[in-house]
This record gives C-alpha cells, structure tokens and sequence, in this order.
C-alpha cells in the first residue's frame, strides 16, 4: 500500500500543530494545543523543551488517531518551527539544562551593544547576513553557558548539544540518534557563514562557543533519520525535512521564482522576497538569508522581519481582556469608521525592521476622551499593516524588485478587515490562498520531495489556488496620510527603555 500522507510538525510560538497532507496538498487533519509561556522577568520569554516536544507528540498521534493512520500511511514527517530560539540539553540523558530562551527575549540586549562597541557589526552583517540583535541565536546560547552552573564546563567537554527547536524535534523524534539542523535554521543563529555554508569560526571563538555544541548543518530536503519506533505508532518514518517557519511558507507559497514575495501573519510577521542564487545585501535593516537548500543547491532570501503582528491581538485578549477572541476583532475593527486618530506601536520586545530598536517599547499614542476599544482594537489591527508598508519600502529600494503581488498565509489571514486594509496601505494586491497553513505546508512538500511523495516543484506549483483576492480600494493621499501618523508614533516609541 502507497503512503497516503505526509505528515507536518508546526511548532510555533505560543501554539505547536500537527496537520496531515495528502498527494493534493490538501489538509487531510489538523490538531493543535497551545502551550505555556514563560515570563521570569520583564523582557524575558522562555518555554519549557519538555512542553514543546511532549504538546507536538499529543497532536501529532491526535490526528494520526483521528485519521486512523498506521505507519505504512505517512511517508516522511517535515518540521517547521519558532527559529532562533534555543535549547541546549544533556547528550546521555536528553534532558534540557535550562528553559528555551525564546527568539523574543530581549536578556541579552546588553551583550549585543558590546558585540557592536567591540567592531563585530560588519562581520556580522557580511558573513551571515543578520544584523547584531539579541532576536538571534547566538548571544541566547552565550547567555546559557554564562549563567547555568558548570554548562560552559560540560559543553566544553562535548557533553552538552544545542539546537534550535527543529534540532530538538529531531533528537527526541529519533530517540537522540540525529542532532541536525538545516541551512534555513543555522542561517538564523548568528553564527552560520551563509556564503560558506559552515559555522563561522570567529564568531564561535567571540562569543566562547564551542563548535563540538552545535548541530550538523543539512540541505533543507532530506532523510535525516527515522523515529524511534515507540514514539509513533510503531513504525520507523522517515525524518526528511526541517525549514524555518517564514522559508517554510515561502515555499508553501509555491514561491519558487527569484521576484516572488510572500507575507506570513503570526505571531509574529515576515515579508520574504525569494532572491534565487543571489544574496542580496541590505542597507536598510532587511535581513540577508537562506531560503532552503535543495537539489544540491542553496537559494537566498531578503526578509523584513516584524517582531509583533498577532501577538498584539493576544495581549488585546489576554492582557487588556477588551476581546473575547481573535475574531471579535474584524466585528469591532468594522463598527467604527477609522481609528479616531489612535495609534498602537506593538514594540512590547523592541522593533525589527527596518529600525532594529532594542530600547523600542510599546505606545497607544492618540488617545482622546472619544476613544473606545473598538478603536484600539482597530489601531491594533492597522498596526500590522502599516509595518509591512515599513518593510516593503524597504526592501524594493534594497532588491531593485517591484513587488507585483503578495501572497499570504498565518492565522490572522482569515480577517478580511485585515487583509483588504493590507492592500489599500500597501497598494499592492494581496493574494490568499485555499490553504493558509503555509509553513506547514511548506515542510510537508519539502519532505514529500526527499522521499518522492511528490515529484518535482512544477508538480507542487499546480496546488496553489486562490481563495480570495484583495485589491487596493483606498485612496492614496490618504493612505500615505494614515501611514505618515504611524512614522511619528514610531518614533515616540523609540530608544524609551532604559539602557
């Protein structure tokens, strides 16, 4: 009997999945769970490993189970994840030496300015694409073997293994028999030479990594290993893909062609603009990085990376308890004709690009006696679409490239107010798909490739179809005029922590 599904792991940031795709690309099954956060102090965010492995294990035999699935029906299991966010655990007994210290964790800010003061920014900048932030890898796993007693001694000793939380999937998956990770992950470390495809040895001996700490870095499409049998219903499945949740949606995306962009609304958001074989270099606060690897190539991406979309939603809901769930928002943005002049600036962990504003924090600027929550609500919303418009600025003048379209994915691409506001700030149409689960899907046809589920990227271009799309409707004057009131509440929200 044929497989008849590959199977995904989405491990996000406040919620991990599992979705079953089958030959059409269609989603066959899907569970998910959210898990819990962590906040030891202001501007840390940490998760316990132990509940992403053990809430993606809980969905992923929940819709096995649900499907009625054997071992024989999954032909590869393909991972998307949180990127930058690390873990470092014992090799002999696989258990983490600390919390995951989560990609919005601001600790080691502090460490970065000194990276910067001692002259590491254009190394940086050159070798791996990224800029000096504390958003990355490296200063977080720096910060582990600093302050866990004796972990600087044991990782010396090869007794410790870090990974971002693919390489920890991965290591649990196969019962500690692979510790990997792929060029899309490593590229987001702050220790992988993009160029060179390796770990760079002068930011190692910076930051006092040891090289024998970090995984083996693999192309994006592959067998890595198979599971454990006593992990997944009895069987030995393939491991053939791990992809950075952002790449992951590109591809997803069926954006293949160098010119092609896709916007992901999640937690957090990312504008990707597949630049093929060409790293193309910033100088606008865009990040430089690897699309995948795949035949036996590596292809490049610039990325305009937003810290806070819907996240701002959640502290709506959770935080300010103004709404009951995400969808009340499209309800109340839609009730009011504008947002009476307010402005929310999401800069609860500093802003991303293009400001790249550690000592940013979070503004609702505007307030008069007339203003409710639904226009808070809305300010919230509009405060997504306006730092794409950011980003997308950006990024043509960096590339050279117009974009045409923009085709979207993540969860707050069901809000229609959402998406149609996105085409009028930007003015650019905005195409969403059938299938909005694009990061998994991504890793889904990745794995599918490495183990001939499906056939080639012609193959895989013929599954996207639209759902909806959404032209610009609104005036530009005031659309430029609207996003002219974003610039100034950006900037009264800057550099305000203290440092």
């Amino acid at each position: 009997m044929s497989p008849r599904y590959v199977l995904a792991f989405d491990a996000g940031t406040t919620g991990i999945r599992a979705i079953l795709f089958d030959k059409q690309g269609d989603v066959a099954g899907l569970a998910s769970q959210e898990f819990p956060q962590l906040y030891p102090q202001p501007g840390w965010v940490e998760h316990n490993p132990r509940d992403i492995w053990n809430t993606q294990l809980t969905v992923a035999k929940q819709v096995l189970a649900e499907a009625d699935c054997t071992g024989d029906d999954i032909a590869a299991i393909g991972i998307t994840n949180q990127r930058e966010t690390v873990v470092v655990w014992d090799r002999a007994t696989g258990e983490p030496v600390h919390n995951a210290i989560v990609w919005q964790d601001r600790r080691t800010a502090p460490l970065c300015e000194q990276l910067k003061e001692r002259g590491l920014e254009e190394h940086v900048r050159a070798t791996t694409g990224l800029i000096i932030d504390a958003y990355f890898s490296a200063t977080k796993i720096k910060w582990i073997l600093d302050h866990v007693p004796g972990a600087r001694e044991r990782a010396e000793r090869g007794e410790l293994a870090f990974g971002t939380v693919d390489s920890w999937l991965i290591w649990n998956l196969t019962g500690g028999a692979v510790h990997v990770t792929d060029h899309t992950n490593a590229a987001r470390t702050m220790l992988f030479d993009i160029h060179r495809l390796d770990w760079d040895p002068r930011l190692l001996a910076e930051l006092g990594i040891p090289r024998s700490l970090l995984p083996e870095v693999r192309p994006t499409s592959e067998v890595y290993g198979y599971t454990e049998p006593s992990v997944l219903l009895g069987a030995r499945i393939p491991v053939a893909s791990a992809v950075g949740d952002q790449q992951g949606a590109l591809f997803g995306q069926a954006c293949f062609d160098a010119g092609s962009v896709k916007a992901t609304y999640g937690t957090g958001a990312s504008l990707v603009l597949n630049t093929g074989e060409r790293p193309v270099a910033s100088e606008r606060g865009m990040l430089t990085t690897i699309a995948w690897g795949l035949d036996g190539t590596v292809e490049y991406a610039l990325e305009g990376l937003i810290f806070v979309a819907a996240a701002s939603i959640q502290w709506l809901r959770d935080e300010l308890c103004i709404v009951y769930d995400a969808e009340d928002t499209e309800t109340a943005a839609r009730q009011v004709p504008d947002s009476n002049g307010v402005y929310l600036v999401p800069a609860f962990v500093g802003l991303a690009a293009p400001y790249w504003d550690q000592y940013a924090r979070g503004a609702i600027i505007g307030l008069t006696r007339g203003v409710n929550r639904k226009h808070i609500i809305r300010a919230a919303l509009e405060s997504i679409a306006y730092q794409f418009r950011d980003v997308i600025t950006c990024m043509e003048a960096d590339s050279g490239i117009t974009t045409r379209e923009i085709r979207v994915d993540g969860g707050a691409t069901v809000n229609n107010f959402l998406m149609q506001l996105q085409a009028d700030i930007i003015d650019v149409p905005v195409l969403r798909p059938t299938v909005i689960e694009s990061s998994a899907r991504g890793a889904a046809f990745l794995a599918g490739l490495a183990t001939g589920f499906w056939k080639d990227r012609a193959e895989l271009a013929e599954m996207f179809r639209l759902d909806r799309r959404f032209d610009a409707a609104l005036d530009r004057a005031e659309a430029d005029r609207l996003y002219a009131g974003w610039q100034r509440a950006v900037e009264r929200a800057r550099d305000w922590a203290e440092h």
